[in-house]
């Protein structure tokens, strides 16, 4: 049986779709891809076809969007995504001390996830917020001028 999204989800991809015309509905593809990331998690190979079904695509084509985006998980990850952002600025700013504290209070590595599937840390490419660094995106917050206490009270802070 193929994937399919919920009926709530199938509603905002008609939605979505309907911003465009006929002949150009492939120009959704971003928008469903982020809307699939949403219901499933993360973008498998089904989430792929299943969007390339909606606007008339080979899955071929949506994978290539969907891997070139780093946006877009295409691997399971936790209920809350943590990304740390590695670039010179940050680095200048310490993201390494604070890539390490992270890593240590979850007790998992960079790109794990821990056991009861609660955190997935990575690195992530510029946020945009250099000024303001280090900085980090739990799922789609950002957090800035981090340090160690900051990231304790973050983490506790979710469910």
């Amino acid at each position: 049986m193929a994937l399919a999204f919920s009926p709530d989800s199938q509603k905002r991809a008609e939605e979505i779709l309907a911003r465009y015309p006929a002949e150009h509905k492939k120009a959704a593809v971003v928008p469903l891809l982020h809307l699939a990331q949403k219901e499933w998690g993360y973008i498998s190979p089904d989430a792929m076809s299943c969007v390339a079904d909606l606007i008339e695509e080979s899955p071929v084509k949506v994978a290539e969007i969907a891997t070139f985006y780093p946006m877009f998980n295409k691997e399971p990850v936790g209920r809350h995504l943590i990304n740390v952002c590695h670039t010179l600025p940050c680095a200048l700013a310490g993201c390494s001390d604070i890539v390490t504290h992270i890593s240590g209070k979850l007790g998992i590595g960079v790109g794990d996830t821990t056991e009861d599937g609660r955190f997935t840390l990575k690195k992530i490419e510029c946020l945009a917020a250099c000024d303001r660094g280090p900085v980090m995106l739990v799922n789609r917050e950002l957090h800035t001028h981090l340090t160690p206490e900051k990231i304790d009270t973050i983490i506790e802070g979710l469910e």
